[in-house]
């Protein structure tokens, strides 16, 4: 995130305003994971990650994105934090229909662990949760725990599935709208002269 940061023309952060906070940790964690050689393919990504800040729903999309993307391929305990995330995410959304693409999603997702959701429907959680409580405390659990999943599992394909959460979640906070460019005046030609005229 230090180099979105100086590309941004921004002070050097890893916290940099350029990008939504919640990509910028999914970054700053995925960086801190991967292998050494992993490390090497992620400068290509980084330019992706300028200017998405999102909106107030951005934390909702990404961690219902990266959450979902490799669930069944997580060890058992963490498919059950990922389900309680996603349980509550699909509470969030509700019957708005600006969320109906990620409710679906996360619905989709639990439906392939029926053992994790009955783990979190055990645990007889009560309350509803709003979008800015999700926001602060599940979207960020979320996105932790499926990077650290995936470094529990290990494996040679540790690396790639790093890297594919990462790109998972650059995919879920909208790009930025390209400046149009002002029009220029036309300049009008100034009226012709005796000299100017052709004798």
């Amino acid at each position: 995130m230090e180099l979105a940061s100086v590309l941004a023309g921004e002070r050097w952060s890893d916290h940099p305003p350029c990008t939504h906070a919640l990509l910028a940790q999914l970054a700053r964690q995925v960086n801190d994971a991967i292998s050494d050689e992993g490390r090497r393919q992620l400068p290509p990504l980084v330019p992706s990650v300028i200017g998405r800040v999102g909106d107030e729903d951005t934390s909702l999309h990404l961690a219902v994105a990266v959450a979902t993307r490799q669930l069944l391929d997580q060890p058992e305990a963490t498919q059950r934090v990922l389900a309680a995330g996603l349980v509550r995410a699909v509470e969030v959304c509700g019957d708005d229909p600006s969320l109906a693409g990620t409710r679906d999603r996360a619905r989709a997702a639990l439906d392939l662990v029926p053992g994790a959701v009955a783990w979190v429907e055990r645990l007889d959680v009560r309350g509803r949760i709003n979008r800015k409580a999700f926001a602060e405390r599940c979207a960020p659990t979320m996105v932790r725990c499926t990077v650290e999943g995936v470094v529990t599992s290990g494996g040679p394909e540790a690396d790639p599935r790093l890297r594919d959460l990462l790109q998972a979640g650059i995919a879920a906070v909208p790009a930025p709208t390209p400046r149009r460019q002002p029009e220029q005046p036309r300049r009008t030609p100034p009226p012709a002269t005796p000299w100017s005229r052709g004798r």
